[in-house]
């Protein structure tokens, strides 16, 4: 099960669209996410990059569990098309993040 809503996943997306401007608030915030949250996000970005697939959710989380060597947000701060990977993941796992990513461009 995804152990992080599709609000923050669109929170992390915004942001690394914007990473020249926005770098050190994306990595904050993915520092800030748990464990699980943390697990899920790369999950959620293998998915969208097609290293797993949708059915294999739990056992992608399992290995972002078990091969972090390095903090997460480096991690994810340093894979090309990130925010493309988890709009595409979140997809595969049947979650659209338009709704989120309006309200959050809209302030909401």
């Amino acid at each position: 099960m995804l152990e992080i809503t599709p609000w923050k996943v669109a929170q992390v997306v915004l942001m690394s669209r914007e990473l020249d401007r926005a770098e050190g608030e994306l990595r904050g915030f993915i520092e800030r996410l748990n464990e699980e949250e943390q697990a899920s996000l790369v999950a959620v970005m293998w998915i969208g990059r097609e290293a797993f697939g949708a059915d294999e959710l739990e056992e992608a989380i399992r290995t972002a569990k078990s091969e972090a060597t390095t903090p997460t947000a480096d991690y994810l701060l340093g894979t090309p098309h990130l925010s493309d990977h988890l709009e595409n993941g979140m997809e595969e796992l049947g979650m659209s993040l338009a709704d989120e990513e309006d309200d959050l461009v809209r302030g909401g």
